[in-house]
């Protein structure tokens, strides 16, 4: 009598077939099975999310750079005062991944629902907050960045409608961070898609006023990209209540709920404190950069545009690893959460470090393609060379921050961001730009010594695992 043959382990999925379940929807549990498969089916959908993310700027400037350096100028100092909106999303994005990724940990959808609701409501509010004012005082606010009078007479208008529509961009990343936190990344990917796509489309229509469309200049960019972010918000709506497998929003869950939502604040305040102090620091470099006139701005514009586009689809990667920190903690499975950082972190860097490579060979001829004013060009190839310069340092840093928030331990990367932009990035790019020869680079050089400096403190801090132990 023969004794019968072990059963066979589980077979991975080849990597076809895993990009093919990525991109329709996993419904794999990423608290366990393969660390790397579960990676892969988080990463995939996320990377092209921010991709698309990262088209929203590219395609803006791509087409506005038409109209002139004035223009370009304009979307730059916008997205400037933008970073108050972004602040905000950001860091209630910070807070309602980590308490939805840690209940989908813990198997309790009916609580992920909730924070949700309490989430979404948040952000009407603050968004409310924001846009009346802004709107209405748009062209006080270019001149306070420094704007000249031919940038404040031709953005103003453009700066109005960003600013007065922001709900868009809030729901956009709070609703997506909602989905990411659950695993449900491809919802997320495909709100982006539809985003773009339609940005994509409108953008130059808008702008030159193509067949029956009103010729509106760099007006018409916001409007593009505002129907476009609007469409997106009404499809995550359509999918948190009719499509999502792992998080569903019913009518049960539509009331507030005071204890998550001071849960709920109580990390968000932090959240966007910490992206804040990110975010004022952009704010100041293009304060720096201001005085050195238009086509250093616009170049800066440029270069800064091309980089998002290479970081963005890392914070995918990044964002992919903060959900494996959060589901994982959550199933009391900390050794599984810190193993996932790790191998994310191997990844982007493989991924930074050949970009930053090729943008560094090719900054002439990518950053050619916005502009042909030799002036705002010799910007732009060298802010692009610099900065990419540190993209191995990006990659490391940018994975452990983010999973430090997806533990809900939000104070330990604000602390770090503190310190390496407040008290190291703008001094050193003040000191470099107006007082050391570098001239505009030196904001340039600043911003990767800022940069690798917070890779090298957040993975020393992160060894000390005191993450693991935070309560959400």
């Amino acid at each position: 009598m023969t004794e019968p043959s072990p059963p066979e382990p589980p077979r991975t999925p080849g990597l076809l077939a895993s990009i093919r379940e990525a991109l329709r929807g996993s419904g794999q549990d990423y608290t366990d099975g393969p660390l790397g498969q579960a990676i892969l089916l988080l990463a995939i959908p996320m990377v092209l999310e921010m991709v698309m993310e990262s088209l929203f700027a590219v395609v803006d400037v791509f087409f506005v750079s038409r109209l002139g350096a004035a223009a370009v100028a304009t979307v730059g100092l916008t997205e400037s005062l933008l970073t108050l909106i972004y602040t905000a999303a950001m860091g209630l994005s910070i807070g309602v991944m980590a308490m939805v990724s840690r209940r989908t940990g813990e198997k309790n959808p009916e609580r992920a629902a909730t924070t949700a609701v309490q989430a979404i409501a948040l952000g009407i509010g603050v968004a409310a907050l924001i846009g009346v004012p802004g709107a209405v005082f748009a062209p006080n606010l270019l001149r306070l960045m420094g704007a000249t009078p031919d940038v404040v007479s031709t953005g103003s208008t453009f700066t109005a409608i960003m600013l007065g529509g922001n709900v868009v961009i809030m729901l956009l990343f709070l609703i997506n961070a909602i989905f990411r936190g659950a695993g449900d990344a491809a919802i997320a990917m495909r709100v982006l898609w539809l985003s773009n796509g339609i940005n994509i489309v409108l953008d130059p229509c808008f702008i030159f006023g193509l067949g029956p469309f009103p010729e509106l200049g760099v007006t018409g960019a916001a409007v593009a990209t505002t129907i476009g972010r609007g469409t997106g918000v009404l499809y995550q709506f359509y999918a948190l209540a009719r499509r999502s497998d792992r998080i569903r929003i019913r009518r049960h869950h539509l009331s507030l709920s005071p204890a998550i939502m001071a849960q709920l604040i109580r990390l968000s305040g932090s959240g966007t404190f910490q992206v804040m102090v990110s975010m004022a620091s952009w704010v100041g470099l293009v304060r720096i950069l201001a005085a050195f006139g238009s086509n250093a701005l616009a170049g800066y514009t440029i270069a800064i545009r091309v980089i998002l586009f290479a970081l963005l689809p890392a914070w995918g990667l990044s964002n992919a690893a903060a959900t494996m920190v959060g589901q994982n903690l959550g199933a009391r499975k900390p050794d599984r959460a810190e193993a996932a950082v790790w191998m994310a972190g191997r990844y982007n860097l493989v991924f930074l470090g050949l970009t930053g490579a090729l943008f560094f060979l090719f900054a002439p001829t990518i950053t050619g393609l916005f502009t042909t004013d030799p002036e705002v060009l010799a910007h732009a190839i060298a802010g692009l060379r610099i900065v990419s310069l540190g993209f191995p340092f990006y990659a490391f840093g940018m994975v452990l921050t983010q999973s430090f928030n997806g533990a809900g331990d939000t104070w330990t990367p604000t602390w770090i961001n503190l310190a390496c932009f407040w008290g190291w990035e703008l001094p050193l790019a003040w000191a470099l730009a107006v007082y050391c020869g570098p001239g505009p680079n030196g904001v340039f050089i600043a911003t990767a010594a800022a940069f690798s400096t917070l890779a090298v403190v957040s993975g020393l801090i992160f060894r000390l695992g005191r993450w693991k132990s935070r309560a959400v």
